[in-house]
């Protein structure tokens, strides 16, 4: 199926709730097709998590980390920092080796490495990378990275340590990137910094988080236009989710369609990519609608899978598989 992001997406951005069912319908059929039955269903123990089917193994089994505690310069109008104060502090390079020590003798699986970004946008990892390739050579742990932009130093010494995926905001509007994201330049500068990963084949899992334009849809299409032109390892949707004390944190996220509509896109277009509905997204009915659409529209799995969308995809043929770890791994579970 060739599939025009701009034209057919745009179509399925502008059709009845009705119609949109039907491209639904091809999403789902065309996931059973490539990927089977299975439904992964990811609970990183980041976020407290317990549903009837599913209750997380160990409270520390993928543990967020930051490695500038809850600094940054960048202050996106979505986050102002503010989703940096869940995450571990872990700011020197010998505190972020014996941390994920700690967790492997705890039997943890693996870490998600973070933190704040600079000015411009690159999160601060170029004097971590050597602790980095120790965790992945001397532990038994999974590690994931979440880079911002990235320079070629950066992706080097990433490539080098052998990370098992890069993970990286992907904003299809210049003017979203700049007046929300304060970047110039940004979607350019992102489709930059995943070619440097993928020539270095550090597998790059993109992510695009609906609603970035003050809870409106602008740039999604274009946002997994650009994914599409390199060879992501697998593609992640999340949703914007107001926090407290930002710019954004009165105003109404994307409704659980029109994430259904970005999830729906992105099946047709990019049909063999492991497609990922992540964690972060509004909780209560909101989640469990979106879970449904994300479902329904041929995702792959569904991270933090509400009860509701775990009985749906029963009763759809799929088959919920468990993983305490994170979405960005979804490739290797794939293989």
């Amino acid at each position: 199926m060739n599939f025009d992001f701009i034209s057919d997406g745009t179509s399925i951005l502008q059709a009845s709730s009705s119609e949109l069912k039907d491209w639904m319908k091809q999403g789902f059929n065309e996931r059973l097709r490539v990927f089977g039955n299975e439904l992964l269903s990811y609970s990183p123990t980041a976020y407290p998590y317990e549903i009837k089917d599913h209750k997380q193994v160990r409270a520390n089994n993928f543990v967020s980390l930051s490695v500038t505690g809850t600094s940054c310069s960048l202050n996106c109008e979505h986050c102002n920092g503010q989703l940096l104060k869940g995450m571990e502090s872990t700011i020197t390079p010998e505190t972020l080796f014996e941390r994920c020590k700690q967790i492997e003798s705890q039997g943890g699986e693996g870490v998600l490495i973070s933190g704040g970004s600079d000015s411009e946008g690159y999160v601060p990892l170029e004097r971590f990378g050597d602790a980095i390739g120790r965790i992945k050579s001397e532990l038994n742990l999974e590690v994931v990275v979440h880079t911002g932009l990235v320079s070629e130093q950066t992706a080097q010494s990433l490539a080098e340590a052998q990370i098992d995926a890069a993970m990286l905001d992907v904003i299809g509007d210049e003017r979203v990137a700049r007046e929300v994201y304060h970047i110039k330049n940004g979607p350019e500068k992102m489709r930059r910094s995943l070619d440097i990963l993928e020539s270095l084949n550090v597998p790059t899992v993109p992510h695009v988080l609906v609603g970035l334009d003050y809870g409106k849809l602008g740039g999604e299409l274009e946002a997994l236009e650009m994914i599409g032109q390199g060879s992501p390892a697998a593609i992640v949707i999340i949703a914007l989710s107001p926090i407290r004390k930002t710019a954004m944190e009165g105003v109404d996220p994307p409704t659980p369609e029109d994430i259904g509509r970005i999830t729906t896109i992105a099946r047709l277009g990019l049909k063999n990519i492991p497609l990922l509905l992540g964690c972060a997204r509004p909780m209560g009915q909101h989640k469990i609608d979106t879970d449904a659409f994300a479902i329904r529209s041929g995702t792959n799995g569904v991270a933090l899978i509400s009860q509701e969308g775990v009985d749906l995809a029963r009763n759809m043929g799929l088959e919920p598989i468990f993983l305490d770890i994170c979405c960005s791994l979804a490739y290797k579970t794939m293989m």
